[in-house]
């Protein structure tokens, strides 16, 4: 990435105001790219409700109309723990092929050309899943996923953190001598506090000794020193979530001097308390900083969202026309693990699309 500091995002306007017209159909047919999206944390409350009646021994409902009740979060640790039980239901290899495919179907409805998806495979193959049938499931479903829905999937493999070194250990194995086709990334998830980055500079090491980049979450319920943490002992490329970074000039102005991104996902942070409420979201001083912006959704049916919604509250918050939108979809295509050609390829989708949406031209 180069280390020139970006300039500013085209297509702002007065914070708050009212969306450009027809803004919500633009952001619905913008070609896009999402770099922070969960595996588990993506399946739709239809595939919930269907794994929930095919495991009904799990907490989940298996009806979907009660789904919405059983996301709703205390606090972060609450997520935690609603999230793991829904990991519980993917239990054999057909579960996680129907997973995957069906979260890219969701992707390809939203316009989502490629997607970074991170996954957790420790969690699935501590509960008895063959580790060759785990990669074998997701590899054939992103291979559906591309040819039948024109969705481009790459992993990130994370460890979860709440689950110790055990976690890492295995996570590593899985991730360099198993690799997957579709590998690009080594990740951290799970809670921050009582999680320490520094203990799995080992492993990340090893990852990226292997070829693979380096996406931990960090600074999203801790703050600004766990970002740090992340850069200086995981040597982190982007930050998952980053939201405390705000709260240090000095990190901001190193994240924007080194051009590494933030994954930046307000609703989420909504929905776990990591921030009050979206007004109060630090997204704004992110990108009044210089720092390269994407914007994500997460664990999306969980948070009621997906990522068309999070653009619009993206355009809302930084006051954003069609222009400004498409900027920040140029930076997550930018932010991303493409190759040279296929971001050069991405971007030119969207710039085209852009060109040729008729308030486009006109907006200010």
């Amino acid at each position: 990435m180069p280390d020139t500091a970006p300039g500013p995002v085209p297509g702002t306007g007065p914070l708050g105001g009212p969306a450009p017209v027809g803004l919500d159909a633009f952001i619905a047919g913008l070609p896009k790219a999402e770099l922070h999206v969960h595996h588990v944390g993506s399946a739709s409350p239809r595939i919930v409700a269907e794994l929930a009646a095919r495991h009904p021994d799990s907490a989940v409902p298996a009806d979907p109309a009660a789904l919405a009740d059983f996301f709703t979060f205390r606090d972060f640790a609450h997520f935690i723990q609603v999230y793991l039980s829904v990991v519980d239901l993917i239990r054999d290899a057909e579960d996680v092929r129907l997973l995957t495919f069906e979260v890219a179907r969701d992707m390809a409805r939203q316009n989502i050309r490629y997607a970074e998806l991170t996954v957790t495979p420790f969690s699935s193959t501590r509960r008895g899943i063959h580790e060759q049938a785990f990669m074998e499931a997701i590899e054939d479903a992103r291979k559906a996923a591309e040819s039948e829905l024109g969705v481009t999937l790459r992993w990130c493999f994370d460890i979860p953190g709440e689950a110790g070194l055990e976690s890492a250990e295995q996570t590593a194995h899985l991730a360099l001598d198993l690799r997957p086709e579709g590998l690009v990334s080594f990740g951290l998830g799970g809670p921050e506090i009582g999680v320490p980055r520094p203990q799995f500079k080992p492993y990340f090491d090893r990852a990226r000794a292997a070829g693979l980049h380096s996406v931990p979450h960090a600074g999203e319920t801790t703050g600004p020193e766990t970002i740090w943490d992340a850069l200086r002992e995981l040597g982190a490329e982007r930050i998952g979530h980053g939201t405390s970074a705000v709260r240090d000039p000095r990190l901001l102005e190193h994240l924007a001097e080194h051009r590494i991104p933030l994954e930046v996902c307000p609703t989420s942070n909504i929905a776990t308390r990591a921030v009050a409420t979206l007004d109060e979201h630090p997204i704004k001083e992110m990108v009044a900083a210089g720092v390269l912006v994407t914007v994500n959704s997460d664990d999306p049916p969980m948070f009621g969202t997906d990522l068309n919604t999070e653009y619009a509250v993206a355009a809302r918050l930084l006051g954003l026309d069609h222009a400004g939108v498409a900027a920040l979809a140029r930076n997550a295509v930018e932010a991303s693990f493409l190759d040279a050609a296929g971001k050069r390829a991405l971007a030119a989708e969207i710039d085209a699309y852009t060109a040729a949406w008729p308030d486009a031209r006109t907006a200010s």
